[in-house]
C-alpha cells in the first residue's frame, strides 16, 4: 500500500525503520533558522532524515539575472534530486515528512516529491505531537541510510509565475487563495509583512483552518464541503502565501478532500509586493 497524502503515526510505527521507508523531519522556525536542527538533534522519529527548510526545500532568492525570486523559490531540480539521493530515497521508497506545526514546513516537502514525479509521499497527520501521544519514542541517534538512486519523473503538481497572475488581473480566469493568517491578508501585520496586503481579486483561507483543534487534518468530506464555498474549480485555482511554503498546506489539504488539480504560485506574497509597479489590496 502507498500513502500519497497523509499517514497516521500508528501506521508510521509499524514502518518506521523499514528500508523501503524514509522518513524526513522537517521541524522549522522562520524567526530561528536552527530551531529545527537543534530540535532534531535532541530527539525525532527513529531513522529519520532531516530537512532544513531554508537549505534543502528551497532554492536562490535571485535567478540568474539578479531579480527576486521570494523568501521561499523553489530549489534546483537538479539540486534538490541530489538532496533526495542523500536522504537514501529510491523511487519505490515511501516517504513520510512531519514536524511539529500541523504539518506548515512537511506539506512542503510533500509538494516538491510530487514535482519531481514521486507519487508516494505522506504527511504524517498530527505530526511530532501524535507520534509521542500514541507513547511512541525518540531517539538522539543521528543514523544516515545508504544513498539513493532517485530520478524524477514527469510533476504531478503544477506552478503559476507571477506574470501569469499580472496578466490575470486584467482577465481573471484564475481564482488566487492565499493561505496566510487574515491580518497579514489585509496587511495589518507589519512584523511579518513590511509590505502589506493581498494580490487583488485574491481570496484567504488560513492554512490552519485545514486542521482540527487536535492538530489533525479535518475530514476528507469536511475539507470537500469547506473548499467547494471558497474555488469553484481546483484546476483555475492557484495557492500562494507568504514565501510559498504554507501555500502547498492548502494544496495538500485539496487533495486530501479529493479535489486535485490546482497550482502552487512559488514566489508567493514575497515575490509579488517586491516590486512596486505591481498592484496591491488591502
Amino acid at each position: 500500500m502507498r500513502y500519497t497524502t497523509l499517514i497516521s503515526a500508528a501506521e508510521l510505527a509499524q514502518h518506521a525503520l523499514d528500508p523501503d521507508w524514509v522518513v524526513i523531519d522537517c521541524r522549522h522556525d522562520l524567526a530561528m533558522p536552527d530551531a529545527g536542527r537543534l530540535a532534531f538533534e535532541a530527539g525525532h522519529i527513529p531513522g529519520a532524515q532531516f530537512a532544513h527548510a531554508d537549505r534543502d526545500l528551497s532554492g536562490s532568492k535571485h535567478d540568474g539575472q539578479g531579480r527576486f525570486r521570494g523568501r521561499h523559490p523553489l530549489p534546483e531540480r537538479t539540486d534538490f534530486i541530489e538532496t533526495l539521493r542523500r536522504w537514501g530515497v529510491n523511487n519505490k521508497s515511501q516517504v513520510v515528512a512531519y514536524d511539529a506545526h500541523g504539518g506548515m514546513f512537511a506539506a512542503r516537502l510533500w509538494w516538491l516529491l510530487r514535482w519531481v514525479g514521486h507519487e508516494a509521499v505522506a504527511v504524517l497527520d498530527g505530526g511530532l505531537p501524535a507520534w509521542t501521544d500514541s507513547g511512541m519514542w525518540l531517539s538522539a541517534e543521528l543514523r544516515g541510510k545508504p544513498y539513493g538512486d532517485f530520478i524524477a519523473k514527469p510533476a504531478l503538481v503544477g506552478t503559476v509565475e507571477v506574470d501569469a497572475l499580472v496578466k490575470n488581473l486584467d482577465s481573471p480566469t484564475l481564482t488566487v487563495v492565499d493561505a496566510r493568517a487574515p491580518d497579514r491578508f489585509r496587511g495589518e501585520n507589519e512584523t511579518i509583512d513590511p509590505v502589506g496586503g493581498h494580490i487583488p481579486g485574491a481570496t484567504n483561507r488560513f492554512f490552519k483552518n485545514n486542521l482540527q483543534e487536535n492538530g489533525h487534518f479535518k475530514p476528507a468530506a469536511q475539507l470537500r464541503e469547506e473548499w467547494q464555498a471558497v474555488i469553484a474549480s481546483p484546476q483555475s485555482a492557484v495557492m500562494q502565501c507568504g514565501s510559498g511554503i504554507t501555500a502547498c498546506h492548502n494544496l495538500l489539504a485539496l487533495e486530501v478532500a479529493g479535489l486535485p488539480g490546482a497550482a502552487l504560485y512559488p514566489g508567493s506574497w514575497s515575490e509579488w509586493c517586491a516590486d512596486p509597479a505591481r498592484p496591491i489590496e488591502k
